[in-house]
């Protein structure tokens, strides 16, 4: 499961004590796991040139290692529908504090899952899912299972779920691939156990699911700040 990209990425990580997300998702991909097309562009022309090759509306991000939490820093944007529009918010995040870039990617539909995991010093990896998004602190809908999960773990998760029948098509709304879904959680399990010492926690949210795939929208990979030891929780 580590191949060397992973673990460059984990050591150019290193100084920041996370990884920044577009270098998540190239390491979530090694992994196994689906993520949104996407450029991390340091010039407004790459990230317009890109964006018209996988056509508008597009989600931009800022790309900061002093930004952890890009929402409240006002560095994410929806919707994009234009050069003009796109150009104008990389002005923007340009002039936020420690600016890197931005990451360009495509807009996806779907329900709004969270997956994450945290080292438990008692325990050990555990992994969970449940009800993403905005509304995620809100609901307080989820799942929670030891790491290493097995299929029948995914099944019993998602049916731990108060909102499962969101999942399974609910009022003639189309059902989300559960085969996708599980093989997500699989793949993500796999990498948990793989990365238990050196990284703290990983939280995926939202991970959009609809009824052809399960896909990763956003990503936030916090270093064990002391590898070799349990983390404390």
């Amino acid at each position: 499961m580590l191949n060397q990209s992973i673990k460059d990425i984990l050591t150019a990580s290193k100084k920041q004590g996370w990884v920044l997300e577009p270098e998540a998702k190239r390491l979530l991909a090694d992994a196994g796991m689906s993520v949104p097309r996407f450029l991390w562009a340091t010039r407004a022309e790459d990230a317009a040139g890109y964006a018209k090759k996988i056509g508008y509306p597009v989600v931009a991000k800022v790309v900061s290692p002093a930004i952890i939490h890009k929402s409240d820093q006002d560095g994410v944007a929806v919707g994009i529908g234009s050069e003009a529009h796109l150009k104008k918010v990389y002005n923007r995040f340009s002039r936020l504090d420690g600016f890197a870039g931005m990451l360009v990617e495509e807009t996806l539909k779907g329900v709004e899952l969270i997956v994450g995991s945290k080292t438990d010093h008692q325990f050990g990896p555990v992994v969970l899912l449940g009800i993403g998004g905005t509304g995620v602190e809100i609901f307080q809908d989820f799942s929670v299972r030891m790491a290493p999960l097995k299929e029948r773990d995914v099944v019993s998760m998602i049916q731990g779920l108060k909102a499962h029948k969101l999942l399974e098509g609910y009022r003639g709304a189309p059902a989300v691939d559960l085969k996708k879904l599980t093989q997500t959680l699989l793949a993500f399990s796999e990498l948990v156990m793989a990365l238990a010492e050196p990284v703290e926690s990983i939280d995926l949210n939202p991970v959009m699911c609809s009824g052809k795939s399960c896909i990763v929208a956003d990503a936030r990979i916090m270093l064990n700040p002391y590898p070799g030891q349990p983390v404390r929780t």
